[in-house]
């Protein structure tokens, strides 16, 4: 059942009006990938329908798809948590730019313990994830958590399933505070799980964890919040427990050189200041620079367009973080730059 309603949800974000339905159905804009910006994009695109008519189709099928669909051209934009570098996209006629920073956040369903009650660290994050910590009441987890009452309970990994730009950010942070996993698993969409078992989206793994006792998985925050699940503080590179927070990822963000940084290509996990979350990262939006249907890609730049102009305090209400005004210029100054002009609104 589950699945059936995620998958509803993919397919219409914004039923069409009654009204003018055919030419709704006409003008709706196509996009497809990223589980993580999923509530934002269905925040926005609500609001969006209200305001011009146009309503939104975007799958919430995992970055991988995303990449894969626009890839394909059977849709109008990609999205991916994972930014491509510049030699996947130079070759795909591709470019991209991002919509909004959020959290990677750990949560974990043990009995007893509140959100933001238990700290783990990167190494040992990795090492439950790799399946060398099997026990809640592990040394080096209690060591961690020296007034928490831990049960000498099974730990329950939960992963994803599908290709994921949510993994890459989480696998991304692991490699870089435990050189074990860097050279056992690394960071990618997909990995090679050492244990556990996978879930599909976001969605997927907020469901498992929230139903299976002695469980923990990561989600984006946004889902965490909606589904009430008990969250993870963790030490930052600073050596600070923060909690995942907007005003921690905007941290995270602080030192983002996003105008000197070609194509976007920035990753922001593992930052350094006393605040900052050190799963963080941004998502992004995948174009070509020579769609096959101009117009199409105009609607769909209008849509960001607006959603950069008018959306910050629904992203905010998200605990997504809205990009610096500056960036966002720099962002359509690279849609006239690198875009077709009869693409570009």
């Amino acid at each position: 059942m589950r699945h059936w309603k995620h998958a509803l949800a993919g397919i219409v974000l914004a039923a069409a009006q009654l009204c003018g339905l055919s030419a709704a159905k006409a003008t709706d804009i196509s996009g497809a990938g990223a589980t993580f910006p999923y509530p934002i994009y269905a925040k926005w695109a609500e609001a969006y329908k209200a305001k011009t008519g146009i309503g939104l189709n975007y799958q919430s099928i995992g970055s991988g798809g995303g990449i894969a669909q626009i890839k394909a051209k059977t849709v109008t934009f990609g999205a991916s948590d994972k930014p491509l570098a510049p030699n996947e996209l130079d070759p795909a006629g591709l470019t991209q730019f991002p919509t909004v920073i959020g959290g990677v956040v750990p949560v974990v369903n043990i009995s007893g313990v509140k959100p933001g009650q238990m700290v783990l660290d990167g190494k040992t994050l990795a090492d439950i994830f790799q399946g060398k910590l099997t026990k809640w009441n592990d040394p080096e987890i209690k060591k961690l958590n020296p007034s928490l009452n831990l049960p000498g309970q099974a730990i329950a990994v939960v992963h994803r399933s599908d290709g994921s730009g949510t993994t890459f950010i989480f696998t991304n942070y692991l490699s870089k505070r435990s050189p074990d996993w860097a050279k056992q698993v690394g960071a990618s969409t997909s990995v090679e799980w050492p244990t556990g078992i996978g879930a599909k989206g976001n969605e997927g793994v907020a469901g498992n964890v929230g139903q299976t006792a002695g469980s923990i998985g990561y989600v984006e925050y946004a889902y965490a919040k909606q589904n009430h699940l008990t969250y993870v503080r963790m030490i930052n590179k600073d050596g600070v427990p923060v909690s995942p927070t907007a005003a921690a990822f905007q941290a995270a963000a602080a030192n983002a050189d996003w105008a000197h940084a070609k194509d976007f290509y920035v990753i922001l996990t593992d930052q350094p200041g006393h605040e900052a979350w050190p799963i963080a990262g941004a998502t992004f939006i995948l174009v070509y620079k020579k769609p096959a249907d101009p117009a199409a890609q105009r609607e769909a730049l209008k849509f960001f367009k607006w959603a950069y102009e008018n959306g910050s305090s629904l992203a905010e209400s998200l605990d997504y973080v809205p990009l610096p005004a500056s960036t966002v210029q720099d962002i359509q100054k690279s849609w006239h730059d690198n875009i077709e002009a009869s693409s570009v609104p």
